[in-house]
């Protein structure tokens, strides 16, 4: 059995019990950051083998996983805060078990996405959702001007190093449109702002930006 199991995404009280009994019965752990799982592990009292299983070893680790399946072993595969698969590694090894007659059972949980939907105070009967935005300047760009005419809300995630240009391009296209920013969800200094973007870029303009942003664009009237 593979299991796909969400762990906090800050607040270690977050974990669900049926999370924490899959984590002690598991065989082997595929974790992004062995150091970020161990913390948790440490903290619940498990001790378990910990394989690296992430974005750039993805495909290099993906027979070992299946081997490991297909032995009969308990797989857990985790990601470093959240729900697998949701912008983080699950996708390929999921796909593939499925292919080769191994169970899948997902063990829900903490999702900054679903936090983030929870709180921002926009329509979320309809949503789109893009991960994380493009990087470089042009990319990026092309991807704000595509929200322009959505008429759903969009949700997308941010880094701490790149928030700052990222507000200013949306100000550029969109500085009238609602918007929500959330910072560190479930942590000690969250924070939830909300409105128009010239506003809330203003807001961040100045400010030493820590943490990792979940985005909400209110879609066109």
């Amino acid at each position: 059995m593979l299991y796909v199991v969400a762990t906090p995404i800050g607040n270690l009280g977050d974990i669900t019990y049926r999370a924490v009994e899959v984590l002690k019965n598991a065989d082997v752990i595929l974790c992004e950051d062995t150091r970020e799982t161990l913390k948790l592990l440490n903290h619940l009292g498990v001790k378990k083998r910990l394989v690296s299983y992430y974005k750039d070893n993805e495909k290099a680790r993906l027979g070992e996983a299946l081997n490991l399946l297909s032995e009969g072993r308990e797989v857990v595969l985790v990601c470093d805060r959240g729900t697998p698969g949701i912008s983080d590694p699950a996708y390929l090894l999921v796909k593939e078990a499925r292919k080769n007659n191994i169970s899948v059972s997902p063990v829900p949980g903490p999702s900054s996405l679903a936090a983030a939907m929870s709180v921002c105070g926009l329509p979320t009967d309809r949503v789109s959702f893009y991960g994380f935005v493009p990087r470089k300047t042009g990319k990026k760009r092309k991807f704000l001007e595509s929200l322009k005419d959505k008429e759903e809300t969009v949700f997308f995630y941010e880094s701490v190093y790149r928030i700052k240009d990222t507000l200013s391009v949306m100000n550029e296209l969109f500085p009238a449109r609602e918007m929500t920013l959330c910072r560190e969800l479930t942590k000690k200094f969250e924070e939830v702002s909300t409105g128009k973007v010239e506003e809330i870029f203003t807001e961040y303009r100045d400010k030493e930006a820590k943490g990792e942003f979940v985005i909400a664009l209110r879609g066109k009237d």
